[in-house]
């Protein structure tokens, strides 16, 4: 099921943290990768390297996506190595920022990048692509919004808004869907070796009480790009159930 053999794959975001996870899954289920990022090169480097040695193509770009202009030609560079199959919308932005705390450069700055950039890229991948697939990396905030994370969670939330918009316009030949994810890997500032209060803080509030594991995360991706075609406008939730409670 999870065959993803002669197609190509760009997910945003890839040189770090999950989306690194993302891009390293595809190779393994055998497509070529488009590895995008923002301003991590040696990083970006390195993911290439990985997903060579695995026997597949793959490619770096570079677009600061706070750039309308850089967003819109992302497409058109990518299709330049390889037709587009898939678009993983990965890369955002996660503030700590109260309503209070949030400037109105924050907020901008927060749609720019998690709904307008996810925006322009479906709009162009749906142009050029007869045939393929979309996923949108959510979070289980976005159907459960508090008020931490204030412009993160709401831009989250119209994504999630959006994924299923998308779903319908550019149906039947796109199918497009989320995925919410929880406590997939610490924050930069928590060591669960080195800090175990710290990482157990994180997944109290967790029903399944621990991390996800990568394998779980690259799992849940590649059946939203290679299972059923009829499975559309779906967010499916990878957070231990944290969405629930």
């Amino acid at each position: 099921m999870n065959d993803l053999t002669g197609k190509t794959i760009l997910v945003t975001g890839a040189a770090r943290r999950v989306g690194r996870l993302f891009a390293l899954a595809c190779g393994r289920a055998g497509a070529d990768v488009i590895i995008h990022h923002g301003h991590s090169p040696a990083e970006a480097e390195s993911v290439k390297d990985e997903i060579a040695s695995l026997g597949r193509r793959a490619w770096v770009l570079a677009a600061d996506l706070s750039h309308a202009d850089k967003v819109s030609q992302l497409i058109e560079r990518a299709n330049e190595f390889s037709p587009l199959y898939g678009l993983v919308n990965s890369a955002s932005i996660f503030e700590p920022l109260s309503l209070q705390d949030t400037s109105l450069d924050d907020w901008h700055r927060h749609l720019t990048i998690n709904l307008t950039a996810p925006f322009l890229l479906s709009q162009a991948f749906a142009k050029q692509t007869n045939e393929g697939r979309i996923v949108n990396i959510l979070d289980w905030r976005a159907l459960r919004p508090g008020a931490d994370h204030f412009p993160y969670t709401v831009t989250k939330s119209a994504l999630a808004a959006m994924t299923k918009s998308l779903a319908v316009a550019l149906a039947p030949r796109i199918t497009v869907n989320g995925l919410a994810l929880g406590a997939i890997l610490p924050p930069a500032d928590v060591d669960p070796a080195g800090d175990p209060s710290a990482s157990e803080k994180v997944i109290a509030a967790v029903p399944a009480k621990r991390w996800s594991e990568a394998n779980e995360v690259e799992e849940a991706l590649l059946f939203l790009l290679a299972g059923p075609a009829y499975i559309t406008g779906e967010i499916i939730h990878l957070d231990g159930g944290r969405h629930l409670i």
